[in-house]
């Protein structure tokens, strides 16, 4: 099954159980925006956790196969068309120099891990309009020397 397929079936099947990826974090025992991920090809999921989730969503465990390889990660458009992803490489188009800089003042010369990572997504609720609180954290990783 092409990842596009499985996306469409991951997502239609918890949409017809009426599920939030927050109600699949309680199931799974794994962070909202990982299961998100695992949606869409971009995490594997261990035998167990493929399990609880095609139990869950009421599909076949012929998905397991597919849930649990190794994903080929970052596939799609070089510039996003989204307008919601799009923001996001627009905020690094604008801030990702400064960032940069100044995790390497605060660290020295490296590089923050996107494997050794957590990201989480917090509603902020605001008299103005609520926030959207977006959390990156990642293990300082060093440039070696040699």
């Amino acid at each position: 099954m092409a990842n596009v397929e499985l996306t469409q079936t991951l997502l239609a099947a918890k949409k017809a159980k009426g599920l939030t990826f927050a109600d699949l974090e309680t199931v799974i025992g794994c962070d909202e925006v990982w299961i998100a991920s695992l949606f869409y090809g971009q995490a594997s999921a261990s035998e167990e956790q493929a399990s609880k989730l095609v139990e869950t969503l009421g599909l076949s465990t012929d998905l397991i196969p597919e849930l649990t390889k190794f994903p080929t990660k970052g596939l799609g458009p070089v510039v996003p068309t989204d307008p919601l992803i799009y923001r996001f490489y627009e905020i690094m188009q604008i801030y990702g120099m400064p960032m940069k800089d100044v995790i390497q003042e605060k660290f020295g010369d490296g590089i923050m891990s996107a494997i050794d990572f957590t990201l989480d997504i917090e509603k902020i609720e605001d008299p103005k309009g609520d926030r959207v609180q977006v959390t990156m954290n990642g293990k300082f990783l060093p440039y070696k020397k040699w």
